[in-house]
């Protein structure tokens, strides 16, 4: 088959700032390791670009959310460093967890008895001490349907870890309940906010995620935490436009002098949404070119009046440090990174 022509979007992926956060994130913990969440594709960056850095730097434990994740991750490390959180929904999740040799996290009791009747083993465990998710509930604690299980860690998750709440502490102690009625070798419930939360939310193990990829959701991480992708979009024509002309759906910007303007290889389809067309710009070389008009499917429109040298072809940078993204767009900085298009080449 013919090779692709190079494309107009790139994704950059700084890899050292990424070994870097996770190296701050575990020193962040204390007594505890840090593992790493890879779900969504590594939070839309790419399982195969992500995995291979987070074990060289040092994580242990991985996890994903999917089964269908589970063959990109145990691609680059041993299958039993692997745990799947949405556990076995059916008997095929048990043969599958059985025949790579991850573990399944059980999060009810119909899953414990799945798991039991497949032949049980090795596995990880759930409990919901107050996000209302998955999770063993509370009151079955004691139920003793948990009794000979192979609980290799006990997990929590925490709902508001990236506010000054009450419930922080009431999940905590309630985690601290769950821990003394299961037994289990390793606890984990702190998140990446969780992990600047304090010792105390530690335990043995932590999970960090969005902290591995530059979201930083708590002041105590600003300026510890770097940013880790830069995507980059091509100019695929330069225009000229005079007053009174309409730019984009709807003629949601119209001009009121003549401008130099630029469209650009980017749009809602690769993550790049409406959202961001009210206040948002691309940026050469540290100046900002403020979006004009509405975003399309597969392109935006920007000034060019501070960026005169640009022409065709040229890469444009988009704004990606996620905290200020956030800001400015509206969006989640966990949406930020998952909604990136899969026409970002690296």
């Amino acid at each position: 088959m013919t090779d692709l022509p190079p494309p107009s979007l790139r994704l950059d992926l700084d890899a050292a700032a990424l070994a870097a956060n996770w190296r701050t994130l575990d020193r962040m913990s204390g007594n505890a390791a840090a593992g790493a969440a890879v779900k969504a594709d590594a939070y839309g960056l790419g399982t195969a670009n992500v995995v291979p850095v987070l074990a060289e730097a040092g994580a242990r434990d991985f996890f994903v959310a999917h089964w269908s994740e589970v063959p990109g991750v145990i691609a680059h490390v041993e299958p039993e460093r692997v745990s799947v959180l949405h556990g076995p929904l059916t008997d095929a999740d048990c043969a599958f967890a059985r025949a790579t040799g991850v573990r399944p996290v059980l999060n009810s009791l119909p899953q414990v008895a799945r798991w039991k009747a497949s032949g049980g083993g090795p596995c990880d465990m759930m409990v919901d001490t107050g996000i209302n998710r998955l999770g063993i509930p509370m009151a079955s604690i004691g139920d003793p349907a948990l009794a000979g299980l192979e609980v290799r860690t006990l997990m929590s998750h925490l709902a508001s870890a990236d506010e000054d709440v009450d419930l922080n502490a009431r999940q905590l102690a309630r985690f601290r309940d769950a821990a003394a009625a299961i037994p289990a070798r390793r606890r984990s419930l702190a998140n990446s906010a969780g992990i600047a939360l304090g010792p105390d939310f530690a335990f043995d193990l932590t999970r960090p995620g969005l902290a591995l990829y530059g979201g930083v959701q708590r002041a105590e991480m600003a300026g510890r935490i770097a940013q880790v992708a830069y995507p980059r979009a091509a100019i695929m024509q330069v225009r000229e436009i005079t007053p009174g002309e309409g730019v984009g759906y709807n003629a949601a910007f119209v001009a009121d002098r003549p401008m130099r303007v630029g469209v650009v290889s980017l749009g809602y389809a690769d993550g790049f949404l409406r959202c961001w067309g009210a206040r948002g710009a691309l940026r050469h070389g540290g100046t900002d070119l403020p979006l004009l008009g509405k975003v399309s499917m597969d392109m935006v429109v920007v000034d060019l009046a501070a960026a005169p040298t640009l022409r065709e072809s040229d890469w444009i940078d988009v704004p990606y440090d996620l905290p200020s993204g956030s800001a400015i767009s509206g969006l989640s900085q966990y949406e930020m990174l998952t909604t990136l298009g899969l026409r970002f080449r690296l």
